[in-house]
């Protein structure tokens, strides 16, 4: 189990900047992925990179401590405390005018943890995270965010994420359970794709309804990457996963971070069981 952390800034907190609200909606509308070059010092990524390790062995080595994403891959739900900057994270003024813009000023985050595809990671099958629900199939609303933070540089040969843009508005009568689109459409999402690349510092934010995929790891190096997982009011998503803090953790944030959170406060940290597996990527690569 982790020791309480005390909670304080990290990095030197950005200067405030005029981000252009329209053109981040349209992003997440358009393409649904948006990204920022050089969020994070060097430093603070190095720092999250030595945590994360130490993090998926424990995960590994109990029952429920990682969900199978396919053939070695992981997904590890953590405890906010777990890292060093999660505060940093979630005030960096990027990703609050992200949360702001697209799910409005009562956003909330429900889910912090990690992708792994290690050394031999396959081709995932092009997939969503979750069903599209009648706020986006009728509404035509986005309302749920994946923030992703490499903690390496990304290389062509590490098995870069891909994702089709503009897909997260793209009819599901015909996915398997909502999530997975038939073999026959995959030359399409293929020919959409972009292959992301990613360097140390840099963040990224899509819609999970986007169409996307983590594609075949031929080096011998694994490519962690933290993930945020951020609702609007009501979205639900919050029910698959287990965020935790502890009082004295949670006592020390910023009245403006608890007002974003969707949570348990313990005295203790318990271990959290993966809530938020996706069964067809546990049942095979394409």
């Amino acid at each position: 189990m982790t020791a309480t952390r005390d909670v304080k800034p990290t990095q030197v907190p950005e200067a405030q900047t005029e981000y252009d609200i329209p053109a981040l909606m349209a992003g997440l509308y358009g393409d649904g992925n948006i990204g920022l070059k050089g969020a994070f010092s060097l430093a603070w990524v190095a720092r999250l990179g030595e945590e994360l390790p130490a993090l998926y062995q424990a995960a590994l080595a109990r029952p429920g401590g990682a969900v199978g994403r396919g053939t070695h891959r992981h997904y590890v739900e953590i405890h906010p405390e777990d890292i060093s900057g999660f505060l940093d994270l979630v005030t960096h003024p990027w990703v609050t005018a992200v949360c702001e813009s697209v799910l409005g000023p009562n956003y909330k985050i429900v889910e912090i943890g990690f992708d792994v595809p290690n050394p031999g990671a396959k081709d995932q099958p092009w997939h969503r995270d979750f069903p599209a629900g009648p706020e986006t199939l009728v509404d035509r609303r986005l309302n749920s965010l994946a923030f992703n933070l490499t903690s390496v540089d990304v290389e062509e040969n590490m098995g870069p994420f891909e994702i089709a843009p503009g897909t997260q508005w793209d009819d599901p009568s015909a996915f398997d359970h909502g999530m997975f689109p038939p073999v026959s459409t995959f030359a399409r999402y293929a020919a959409l794709s972009q292959r992301k690349l990613p360097r140390m510092g840099d963040i990224s934010a899509r819609s999970a309804l986007t169409i996307h995929r983590g594609t075949a790891n031929h080096s011998n190096k694994a490519r962690p990457v933290l993930v945020l997982g951020v609702d609007a009011p009501g979205a639900g998503h919050d029910e698959k996963h287990d965020l935790q803090f502890t009082r004295t953790f949670y006592d020390q944030l910023p009245q403006q971070v608890r007002d974003h959170l969707i949570c348990r406060v313990v005295d203790h940290l318990e271990p959290i069981v993966q809530g938020h597996s996706i069964e067809g990527l546990m049942m095979g690569d394409a």
